[in-house]
């Protein structure tokens, strides 16, 4: 059902809003517009400039109940006034900076020790002191990296020569890193010589100790000890806000609360009259709601209450909330996922219900499988909350119902007898076709009652909407629902071997419901004394009418046959189940249970998914195409909170 909607302004002196707004608004559902937009009866209206005085707060105390583990089960501190919890925020991010400043500066330091790690790592195969080398007066050193190929020609053609000993370190597949020693006679000579060979200096600092694995290590030693402190920073900032989690939650629940109350100024418009000035709100609210609300500001001076019933007072239609029996509820994203209906349209919630679940379980009738779907989706609807899971429950409701019609219980057809027919070897005859499947037929038959009750509540939508056209001449109105009804009561005669309707009744019934859809537009014209003109010719006319009415029976046609696919499914399911019970070796009288239970938790899982969506399409194209348009816009209140009223 959809909810009747009423449009309400509110006014008030300017300094009470946020009263208001605490006191009353936050504690009923309302879909606040832009009171500068929506009302035009209105002069001299102003919007609301003002700096929210809480985001700032709020930001920071959700920042720090985010930090905590277990946020949701802290019992939130209710004796902290106002100025108590901005003092709880103020001071945790006093104390929460200051820990994370020396944070900072420790992470710097790992950076700088990394670093320096970097410059010494490539040197660790050299055995020699650090210090000691650093200052030799007597020896030239100087450490670096040459390319591979340019280290080779070295070795091979330069180094007998050169009065120089080069170190080798580590290697890469570029480089290798080391450090040549040289007299100070011969150093001019040598790092020319280097030179060319590319060789490039790294500069060690006087800052080593030992040698550059003793150095490295003395460094990674280092590192791990300032990471203790890092860690020991975040152990003190979890239990500083672990100590105040309470007053956290307390203060960020109460923030975000304060901080939407005073955002409602962006949707707010102020005014001055006589030096007075007032502020003034207006949006949805439900009908009921509207009444409590009035009931309960009715003492209140300072609050100013105006139901708006002209539509002219205010721009656009009511949003659109949906208040549907806990058993349909789950329905409702089916109809969400088309559209939400417009004000004036029916609510197809459960419709949809009814007819989803009654054609699920024709399709895919089992009383073992039906069961495992109807707990399955029962626990987890009712653990997870999950729309899906309830429909699945729903439906294997029905899956059980027609499993006992069909004698079927996990596949097995000869442990519980068939209420009414088995689908896959029941027959019927019929004049003129011969033997069918009974599903089929009753596939059809149903698929046609269907189709006329989706045509009656079109004619419902469009009365409802004053379309008179829509709900006369349309092929899914009056004309059309006399035209199907009489192909319908027509084809059931003849199948049924009783004598057909005279051929002039016939012509009657048949020609005059199409001459109406033929001539829907220049009809409703004449009915609205409307004198615009047609835009195309007459002859035009004709020949569009000509192929809409020819599209027209085909969908009807179309429309009609697809219902078929139940009886399809239903006698795919048994075959199936036939194949996994024989795959299995029921036959033999000794079934493999283990593949007895596969077979049927694939089957369950898989042709479930897929008579699913075959439903669904049956409900949008076959349905929801006839008589739902889903144009409307959900409620979205400013606030999802939602107390107990008085």
């Amino acid at each position: 059902m959809i909810v009747k909607m009423k449009f309400i302004n509110i006014s008030g002196p300017r300094n009470d809003i946020d009263r208001v707004t605490d006191l009353y608004l936050s504690r009923y559902e309302i879909q606040l517009e832009s009171a500068l937009s929506e009302l035009k009866t209105v002069d001299n209206l102003r919007p609301f400039v003002e700096i929210n005085p809480y985001r700032d707060a709020l930001n920071k105390a959700a920042e720090f109940v985010g930090y905590l583990p277990n946020a949701d089960e802290v019992t939130p501190d209710t004796t902290l006034g106002l100025d108590d919890m901005f003092e709880v925020v103020r001071k945790a991010n006093e104390d929460y900076q200051s820990l994370q400043e020396k944070k900072e500066k420790l992470k710097k330091k790992t950076e700088e020790l990394r670093a320096k790690q970097l410059i010494i790592a490539p040197f660790r195969p050299l055995d020699c002191d650090l210090h000691k080398v650093l200052h030799y007066h007597y020896i030239t050193y100087r450490f670096g990296r040459i390319a591979v190929e340019f280290y080779q020609k070295m070795q091979k053609y330069l180094m007998d020569d050169l009065g120089a000993i080069f170190v080798e370190g580590e290697r890469d597949e570029s480089f290798v890193y080391g450090a040549y020693f040289v007299s100070p006679a011969e150093t001019q000579k040598v790092d020319a010589v280097f030179r060319s060979l590319h060789f490039e200096r790294i500069e060690l600092k006087d800052e080593f100790e030992g040698t550059p694995a003793y150095a490295y290590q003395a460094l990674e030693r280092e590192i791990a000890r300032v990471n203790l402190e890092i860690n020991d920073l975040d152990k003190q900032a979890g239990e500083m806000l672990s100590d105040r989690a309470s007053q956290l939650v307390a203060a960020k629940n109460r923030l975000e609360e304060l901080c939407n109350n005073f955002d409602v100024r962006k949707l707010a418009a102020r005014m001055e009259d006589n030096k007075e000035d007032y502020y003034i709100l207006c949006g949805w609210m439900a009908e009921d709601d509207v009444e409590k609300f009035l009931e309960e500001v009715k003492d209140d001076d300072k609050v100013f209450v105006v139901v708006e019933d002209d539509h002219d007072a205010y721009f656009g239609e009511p949003p659109t909330k949906l208040e549907n029996p806990k058993i349909f509820k789950p329905f409702e994203m089916f109809v969400q996922m088309y559209g939400l209906p417009a004000h004036n349209e029916m609510d197809p919630t459960v419709f949809v219900g009814l007819t989803y679940s009654f054609i699920f379980g024709a399709m895919f009738g089992d009383v073992g499988q039906g069961l495992l779907l109807l707990i399955g989706g029962a626990l987890i609807y009712h653990f997870k909350k999950a729309p899906l899971a309830g429909i699945i429950a729903t439906a294997g409701i029905f899956s059980t119902i027609f499993g006992f019609l069909f004698g079927s219980i996990f596949g097995f057809e000869d442990v519980i007898p068939a209420l009414w027919i088995r689908p896959i070897d029941h027959m019927t005859t019929l004049p003129f076709l011969g033997k069918l499947n009974t599903v089929f037929i009753v596939a059809v038959a149903f698929g046609m009652l269907l189709i006329m009750v989706a045509m009656v509540l079109h004619i419902i939508n469009a009365f409802k909407e004053k379309d008179v056209g829509g709900a006369w001449f349309d092929a899914n109105g009056v004309a059309g629902l006399i035209f199907y009804a009489a192909v319908v009561i027509t084809i059931v005669l003849f199948m049924t071997g009783n004598p057909l309707p005279a051929g002039i009744v016939m012509a009657v019934m048949f020609g005059v419901p199409l001459l109406l859809i033929l001539f829907k537009e220049p009809l409703t014209k004449m009915i609205q004394k409307r004198s615009d003109k047609m835009e195309e010719s007459k002859a035009m006319f004709l020949v569009q009418g000509f192929f809409e009415m020819f599209e027209t029976l085909l969908s009807y046609f179309s429309n009609t046959i697809s219902f078929i696919r139940i009886g399809a499914f239903a006698v795919s399911h048994a075959a199936i189940m036939e194949v996994v019970l024989q795959l299995a070796g029921a036959e033999s009288g000794h079934p493999n249970w283990l593949g007895v239970i596969f077979g049927n938790l694939f089957v369950c899982g898989f042709e479930g998914l897929i008579v699913g969506i075959q439903v669904l399409r049956l409900e949008y194209y076959e349905m929801f195409s006839r008589f739902y348009k889903g144009s409307g816009r959900a409620f979205d209140p400013y606030t999802k909170k939602k107390t107990n009223k008085k």
